[in-house]
Formats: structure tokens, sequence, C-alpha cells
């Protein structure tokens, strides 16, 4: 993928403010990393192995955004050397100090914002168990 699922237009969006100097990186670190979290997932692709649904090609530019907006909020920046907190602002939100939160959820390896497995649950797009109509509903 080169340049991303996102672009900075909607990352601006999202974020409801200013992107960062370096938002084409981030947006592509961050599709590389929902790319190597749906690395078994089944949809349909154009040519250039982008999403042909709508709703597929937003929960994706929803994921990568999300994930973009998660490595910002905890001064991570995609490579995982980022500590929580310390000083962190976005917008008119400030954070300091450090934080143990609760580790954000792995999918095929990859730390994923919770916002960003969020939009990809909701779509259908995470590995899971596939079961036929007679295992979901045996009546």
């Amino acid at each position: 993928m080169e340049c991303g699922y996102a672009t900075r237009e909607q990352l601006a969006a999202y974020l409801g403010t200013a992107v960062p100097n370096d938002a084409e990186r981030l947006i592509a670190r961050a599709s590389e990393d929902i790319d190597a979290a749906l690395l078994t997932a089944v949809y349909r692709t154009d040519e250039m192995g982008y999403p042909v649904e709508a709703r597929i090609r937003a929960a994706l530019a929803s994921a990568v955004c999300a994930q973009v907006e998660y490595w910002l909020a905890t001064g991570e920046d995609g490579t995982g050397t980022g500590e929580q907190w310390d000083a962190v602002s976005i917008g008119p939100v400030s954070l300091s100090g450090r934080s143990s939160s609760p580790s954000p959820p792995v999918v095929g390896g990859v730390e994923l914002a919770p916002r960003a497995y969020r939009a990809l649950h909701m779509a259908g797009l995470l590995p899971g168990d596939v079961l036929s109509s007679d295992e979901v509903c045996p009546w």
C-alpha cells in the first residue's frame, strides 16, 4: 500500500483539528498496521488493492484515522516506542502525567486503537470463526 486508506482531509475531519506536519507518514504507517491486522480478511478490491465497497473503504479510513488519533493522544508514533502521556495536547484537550491504561486490542500481532478495532469489527473485517447457518441457529 503506497498512500494509505485515508487522506489528510479525512484525518483532519476525524481529529477535528489541524493535522500534524507528518500526517502522510502517520497515515501510511497506520494503513500498514490495518493491512497487517486484516491479513486474512476477505473483501473485493480493485486493481490497486483498494476495497470496491464504499462501506469497507469508509471503515478502513475510519480505522486509520482512529489509529493515528490514538498515537497522537498517547504520544506514540506507530513505532511502539511511545509512552502513555507525559504532556499531550490535541486542540483544547490537554493530558499530563503517566497512565497505565489497559493494553489496546491486538489483532494479527498489531496493537489497534480501540476505535480502530471497533470500526473494523463493525464492518465485519476482523478475523474470526466462520459458522454455517446451522451452527448459528440449529433449530
